[in-house]
């Protein structure tokens, strides 16, 4: 029974995956709004087992940019022009325009194979597999949805297509280009020999969901590149449990807003949309449990040194060595991913609304004399 002045205290340990060491470029910052150029392998913000490695929690430490206000999301292997807005009524203004769909986007890709010269338009209707890995297929009981493409060059192996998508649903432009036959390049979910032969050309995949989702995780397990997808071993197997959430960019937790970056991020029909959660826990000393006698000044002391007290009241820093026998994670020895793996060739170009407009460069994959 907790009395008075009794000191409550809960230990959370974490692993985050690894991402890109690429810095986030800011394109515009004004009063209203700031503009990044966001890299590939970063999520928007805190969900799942992300929470550091997040362009929410870098903008807040490293350019003391906080209490923004998401306006539309990229999906965590995207790149490119990122938005947010500075205050809420910002954020509502534009909301507006979402809403009105009177926002265009524009994305460029680099995709395999010769892709048609004239415009294709996709229009299959898109279904959510699994939250928790973060895969969609092609099936008439999905949304509807629409996409219209144009090649912009071919280097005999590869194609650059610009995407505009008319609608935002989840994973949409990597779902349609599957479809037609030409997936995006480096795609760690639709450009894999899980779904068959014909890589799920046309819709087909001839699996069951459970199947497909079983086979896709076995062949990021064979390449020791769980972590590409955001899952761990862990979270697999407590999926029976919690079979639709804990994913970097689908998770349906229901969570407070995080008090230091609090930000409006209501579930918007965007293009790959990360489904709102923030991480209700915050402890930066997860792995370094102090004395049972710490009292909360050296804890808060601890938590700022970015180091912990160990059981001999030595103060070390935080380093990778540290390890909780409890942990399942702790134990598995994982090679860093190559900067390669950590790069999906799908980028926001272009972000216009009826005021503004704002435009990245093209990345060094889009140039047409790139190879491999």
């Amino acid at each position: 029974v907790l009395q008075n002045n009794d000191f409550l205290r809960n230990t959370v340990h974490r692993h985050e995956p690894p991402v890109t060491a690429q810095p986030i470029q800011i394109l515009v910052e004004d009063d209203e709004v700031v503009v990044v150029d966001k890299p590939s392998s970063l999520p928007v913000h805190p969900c799942g087992r992300f929470r550091h490695n997040t362009v929410i929690f870098i903008l807040g430490k490293e350019h003391d940019l906080k209490e923004l206000h998401t306006i539309h999301r990229l999906d965590r292997m995207t790149s490119g022009v990122l938005m947010f807005a500075k205050t809420a009524e910002v954020s509502k203004r534009i909301d507006e325009q979402v809403r009105e769909r009177q926002l265009e986007k524009e994305y460029v890709c680099r995709v395999v194979g010769e892709f048609p010269e004239n415009e294709v338009v996709c229009e299959e209707p898109i279904l959510v597999v699994s939250y928790k890995v973060g895969v969609c297929r092609v099936d008439p009981k999905g949304k509807s949805c629409k996409t219209i493409f144009q090649r912009l060059s071919y280097n005999g192996k590869t194609s650059v297509v610009k995407c505009l998508p008319r609608t935002g649903r989840t994973h949409q432009i990597r779902v349609h280009l599957q479809y037609l036959g030409h997936p995006i390049v480096n795609d760690p979910i639709y450009n894999m020999e899980a779904w068959g032969p014909a890589r799920g050309k046309g819709g087909k995949i001839d699996k069951t969901d459970e199947e497909l989702l079983k086979a896709l995780v076995e062949e990021h397990r064979s390449k020791q590149s769980l972590d590409i997808l955001g899952i761990s071993e862990e979270d697999l197997n407590s999926g029976a449990e919690n079979k639709d959430c804990g994913n970097s960019s689908d998770c349906t937790k229901s969570a407070r807003a995080d008090p230091i970056h609090e930000s409006s991020c209501p579930a918007k029909d965007t293009e790959d949309p990360e489904r709102d959660a923030k991480d209700p826990e915050r402890n930066d000393v997860a792995a370094c449990p102090p004395n049972s006698d710490s009292n909360l000044e050296t804890l808060e002391k601890n938590k700022e040194l970015g180091s912990c007290e160990n059981q001999d009241g030595q103060t070390g820093e935080k380093s990778s060595e540290e390890k909780d026998p409890l942990c399942a994670e702790c134990k598995i020895t994982r090679r860093d991913p190559s900067p390669k793996e950590l790069v999906m060739f799908l980028h926001a170009l272009r972000y216009k609304g009826a005021e503004f407009e704002y435009c990245s460069k093209m990345p060094a994959w889009a140039m047409e004399d790139w190879e491999e």
